[in-house]
């Protein structure tokens, strides 16, 4: 097959960003075309007060927004079938996702439910939605899913214990709308899990598969192009981003230049891992989050030093580049030394904020590593994405390693 030349790369129609963003939820709505939009978010944020100013946004642009707090952290088949039901009765024009990424990620499921007649339990994989959605609109309050401009939803099956994922271009919302100020309350271990998670998507985009060397025949698009120039870009600016921010938005909850930065670094991220790709992290969190039910973000932040020495050996100077993204001295050190340096800081960034050292601290038991194993690699599109293309021996040794 003659390597691709030709990479591509898609985003939403419209961003806003910036502190007071919120402000124009309503008018953004109107101008996307809504005039009853279903606001989908979850209790805890309503208890927070972050939902109240946005109805109230939306009620001023002249909008009847209706109201769907069912939300939860992974959401499952079940809760998804309850927000369709809920979204069906209430017949809006519009979604309007509120929360970090699983409400976002629930809201673009309802949107599809309400746009074609589909069972959502037969889109998992690439480009499985028939067509366009209503207008849909996603306000993250947490940094780190970067769903507010993605074209992937993900969804938790319960009953067979792993995280499944659609990807389609008409996942990607019509408009996104990112206001740092509504991170600012977002505590500690959100705060670190969310961010660990964008640290993820940067450098697994920065570091996967090359689009030339990306099984896709020409003229046929995929869930994922590959390392490409446009998300090289992207993924570098998120992680110095990250290694200058991350810390401080953990440490000083109220410290609103580094939410704003967690918050742009989470949506360059985004658009980033969602050209590019994600890789082998991703593949293997899902199992373990299905089974112990971590968070998303949390389970890749633990996973990604140990899939880093992985591939390292595939990825040196990506990985030299990496530490001196995070603030590493790197230039008197070799293209070897440098690399590890990246890991290493990696750890250290992740012991910092608190995230778990090992499998073993969220539960999982030496036991469930073979299933994992074999769940992790059957999902192929991040086999694909991931250098070095790992063996199911491979992905095994990486979570003995991490166990």
């Amino acid at each position: 097959m003659t390597p691709r030349r030709i990479w591509n790369f898609h985003d939403g129609n419209r961003l806003l960003f910036g502190p007071g963003a919120a402000d124009e939820t309503g008018v953004a709505a109107r101008r996307a075309g809504m005039s009853r939009p279903l606001v989908v978010t979850d209790p805890v944020l309503e208890r927070c007060g972050l939902v109240e100013p946005i109805l109230a946004s939306l009620r001023e642009a002249g909008l009847e927004p209706i109201l769907f707090t069912g939300g939860a952290p992974e959401p499952s088949f079940e809760i998804t079938d309850r927000a369709l039901a809920s979204a069906k009765s209430a017949r809006p024009d519009g979604v309007i996702g509120l929360g970090g990424g699983s409400n976002m990620d629930l809201a673009k499921v309802v949107a599809v439910g309400l746009s074609h007649p589909v069972e959502f339990r037969t889109l998992f994989g690439f480009d499985q939605i028939p067509g366009p959605l209503i207008p849909l609109m996603c306000i993250p309050t947490t940094a780190g899913t970067g769903s507010e401009v993605s074209h992937s939803a993900v969804l938790t099956d319960t009953e067979n214990r792993i995280k499944l994922s659609m990807q389609s271009q008409h996942l990607r919302p019509r408009v996104a709308l990112v206001d740092p100020l509504l991170t600012m309350g977002c505590p500690r271990k959100p705060s670190a899990d969310s961010g660990i998670d964008t640290l993820t998507h940067a450098i697994e985009a920065f570091t996967n598969t090359r689009f030339g060397d990306m099984p896709t025949p020409p003229r046929e698009l995929a869930a994922y192009e590959g390392k490409n120039p446009m998300g090289d870009l992207l993924a570098e600016r998120a992680i110095r981003l990250v290694g200058r921010h991350l810390v401080r938005s953990v440490e000083q909850l109220d410290s609103l230049p580094d939410r704003e930065g967690m918050a742009f670094a989470a949506t360059l991220a985004g658009l980033a891992f969602s050209n590019c790709g994600v890789a082998l992290v991703h593949a293997m969190e899902y199992p373990v989050g299905g089974a112990v039910h971590c968070s998303h973000g949390e389970g890749n932040g633990l996973l990604l030093p140990f899939v880093m020495e992985f591939t390292r050996r595939e990825r040196l100077a990506e990985f030299a580049s990496i530490a001196e993204f995070l603030g590493e001295d790197v230039a008197s050190r070799t293209l070897e030394a440098a690399a590890d340096r990246a890991i290493e800081a990696v750890v250290a960034l992740k012991r910092r904020i608190g995230i778990p050292e090992r499998l073993r601290d969220l539960g999982v038991t030496e036991a469930m590593l073979p299933e994992f194993a074999a769940k992790a690699h059957g999902i192929k599109r991040l086999m694909t994405t991931t250098p070095g293309q790992p063996n199911e021996a491979d992905v095994l040794a990486i979570y003995q390693a991490a166990w």
